[in-house]
């Protein structure tokens, strides 16, 4: 216990006083907290820039027209022709545009179908999702009314033509995300990513100092041969070696500086030292900044508390052993910071788990984003119980005690 105490209180020592450390353990996670989900405090793309070409000039095209600029997604332009449409368009001055043809008017009074021809920019999805739907109300509420008043004058009642029209009513409803914005879809999945990749850079980073500290303190190796062979070093290990009287001022003890050497408690220690502030961090996001953001929050509680605690100790237990490993200050944060946009989509969130490879399949739940996406989207924002994700945390737990097994067995193997 006494080790344990020690390591913990100089593992914060060590980090709250390392400025590179604290920026990546405390301040960034608060900074992106806030201001990741800033772009989509909108939650929905609204006045979307679009033109409409009206080749009929009649009364149902101008009432096409007055429908699609009333809609609230759409800011609507008029154009003359199709060739001025898609200039705009390859200009960047709309994203999207319709054509209302020739004899539009004509072909619905004959009864015939009417086609209103809709381009959109497919290269950003939320945009062309936007621009679609948009025009396809403005059009299809307009539609509705000729279809009505078609049955009107074969004299059905109006509550039997809405019958008719409409047999089967459908009002679809986003359960857990019902502005169906993309921020309330989005920033809870990247928050785990965020707590991730900002502890396993900032325990990476911390271990790494220590290692180059170590090495630093210690004679090359070629000189330290050579020292050992003339005698002017003489190498001790073991407990007698406190008492063992040196044969020259260049003695040094076998074992590393006792910055990086430790014991297993003394690396779980280091660990937890680690993994809490970055629970204090989750337990923020999860209890206030969802709340402040107007995004689904405390489904489960107690589940998700546990989600946390293990997804921090695996990240930390990861993070060490990546710092160990590299034993270098700047080369964890240099591989992490280009993984995170790869990690969400293998996450499975933004991107289906049946469309990836094979092999991505299986690789992407070696890292704890993985399971913490799923389980957290769950907890957090279904209310799911704790059966429901139990896969999720057993896969957490082993990831963390891999992790930390590693580390012991690296960390014992440091001379």
């Amino acid at each position: 216990m006494a080790t344990f105490l020690r390591e913990l209180l100089a593992t914060w020592r060590a980090a709250f006083t390392d400025a590179g450390t604290v920026l990546l353990l405390v301040i960034a996670p608060v900074i992106y907290g806030f201001f990741y989900p800033w772009p989509y405090s909108t939650e929905v793309a609204q006045r979307v820039p679009v033109a409409v070409v009206d080749l009929d000039h009649s009364a149902l095209s101008r009432q096409i027209t007055r429908f699609a600029q009333a809609s609230p997604r759409l800011a609507v332009q008029t154009l003359a022709s199709e060739a001025e449409a898609k200039q705009a368009f390859w200009e960047g001055r709309i994203v999207g545009y319709a054509v209302l043809p020739r004899d539009l008017k004509r072909d619905v009074l004959r009864g015939r179908q009417a086609v209103v021809p809709v381009a959109a920019n497919g290269s950003y999805l939320l945009l062309n999702k936007t621009v679609l739907y948009g025009f396809a109300e403005a059009v299809g509420t307009v539609s509705a009314g000729i279809e009505l008043r078609q049955l009107g004058a074969r004299g059905v009642a109006p509550d039997v033509a809405n019958a008719l029209r409409d047999p089967v009513p459908l009002q679809a409803v986003a359960q857990f995300n019902p502005a169906e914005g993309y921020g309330s879809s989005l920033v809870p999945a990247v928050a785990m990513l965020i707590l991730q990749q900002t502890l396993l850079m900032a325990a990476g980073m911390l271990i790494g100092t220590w290692a180059e500290q170590e090495a630093e303190s210690e004679p090359e190796p070629v000189l330290r041969q050579q020292l050992q062979n003339s005698g002017a070093l003489r190498v001790t290990d073991g407990p007698e070696s406190d008492h063992a009287p040196a044969s020259h001022e260049g003695s040094m003890p076998a074992a590393a500086p006792p910055l990086l050497r430790t014991t297993a408690a003394g690396w779980t220690a280091r660990v937890v030292a680690l993994a809490v502030p970055n629970a204090l961090l989750g337990a923020f996001y999860f209890g206030w900044l969802f709340q402040w953001q107007g995004y689904g929050h405390g489904g489960n509680v107690p589940a998700s508390v546990l989600l946390i605690a293990l997804f921090s100790l695996a990240c930390a237990a990861l993070g060490c052993l990546l710092g160990l490993a590299l034993r270098n200050r700047e080369r964890a944060m240099q591989l992490l910071l280009f993984g995170a946009l790869p990690l969400f989509f293998l996450s499975g969130h933004p991107w289906p788990v049946s469309a990836l490879p094979e092999a991505l399949q299986l690789l992407r739940w070696l890292s704890p984003s993985t399971p913490a996406i799923e389980a957290s989207i769950r907890l957090n924002q279904m209310g799911a119980s704790l059966a429901d994700v139990a896969p999720q945390m057993l896969a957490l737990a082993v990831l963390g005690a891999t992790g930390f097994a590693a580390l012991i067995r690296l960390g014992s193997k440091r001379r």
